[in-house]
């Protein structure tokens, strides 16, 4: 009978091979839930969208309890955003669902996850105690200035900004700018505080923060930023889960954020009114 020498291990071979296909299935799970937003949300194909979501979460419950648990918070979230149309929407009735349903898409995973399951995951860190080093200051500056630079080329050169309701009125420029900032300060609220969470508890960073980039640029897509928009949206949404990461704070992302659609707002008001906000050098010639 063979003997292990004295202080040693036997092999985990075995085991890690019996662990494989459950990890295996786990991050198929994830990958179904998170891509289902491609579905559900860029290519608005409703209710098969609904399926790999479904089936994404059923299979994390026979896999692994607690994934299932918080993959099912991040669907329920999903599913509470489809329940409108995300084409932009200044009318009182427009303004009001958008309201309420990204409201509940924050607030039932919220309350589910802390006063149901009782745990402390999704956080929204307002404060942190902590002062912006100067990096994170220029980082500011830099945002401004890509911003000013790209999203003019963007949205009037590919007609993205077609995907927004023309704005005429001093009314409508301010439903406008509130809706913008709103949708933004959202977007960190439910993609990073909320589902970036989530994933982070049961799976490494950067494959959790590819799938809320996943999310999120369904998202952005079905809201407007079409055309080859994703080549804006995809590294944003990854910087910002990045820098969530490394910052804690809910609102260096949102001043990130909302810094960013500050610009977005001056272009969609100078697309609909050329004399408006009219500073940006990148905006086509023939446009």
């Amino acid at each position: 009978m063979d003997t292990l020498p004295a202080g040693a291990h036997a092999p985990a071979p075995a085991r890690t091979l019996a662990a494989a296909p459950r990890e295996v299935a786990r991050v198929l799970a994830v990958a179904l839930v998170c891509g289902s937003a491609v579905l559900l949300f860029a290519l608005h194909v409703r209710p098969t969208g609904y399926l790999p979501l479904v089936v994404g979460v059923a299979l994390a419950f026979a896999v692994d309890r607690a994934l299932g648990r918080d993959l099912a918070l991040v669907g329920l979230g999903m599913a509470i955003i489809t329940t409108i149309s995300l084409k932009a929407d200044l009318s009182d009735a427009g303004m009001a669902r958008f309201t309420v349903a990204l409201a509940g898409a924050v607030l039932v995973p919220y309350v589910l996850s802390r006063f149901v399951l009782r745990q402390d995951v999704i956080r929204f860190p307002l404060r942190t105690g902590r002062r912006w080093s100067r990096t994170q200051v220029v980082y500011l500056m830099v945002v401004v200035v890509l911003a000013y630079l790209l999203l003019p080329w963007y949205f009037l050169g590919s007609g993205a900004y077609e995907n927004w309701p023309t704005v005429d009125s001093s009314q409508e420029v301010a439903r406008l700018f509130v809706g913008v900032n709103a949708v933004g300060i959202w977007d960190e609220l439910f993609f990073v505080c909320t589902v970036l969470a989530l994933l982070r508890v049961h799976f490494p960073f950067a494959l959790a923060n590819v799938l809320q980039a996943v999310v999120f640029v369904s998202f952005l897509w079905e809201l407007g930023y079409r055309e080859w928009g994703p080549l804006l949206t995809i590294p944003f949404a990854l910087v910002q889960g990045w820098i969530f990461r490394r910052t804690a704070s809910l609102t260096y992302v949102v001043t990130v954020h909302l810094l960013f659609d500050l610009v977005v707002f001056m272009v969609l008001v100078h697309a609909h009114n050329p004399g408006a906000f009219d500073v940006f050098v990148t905006a086509p010639a023939s446009w």
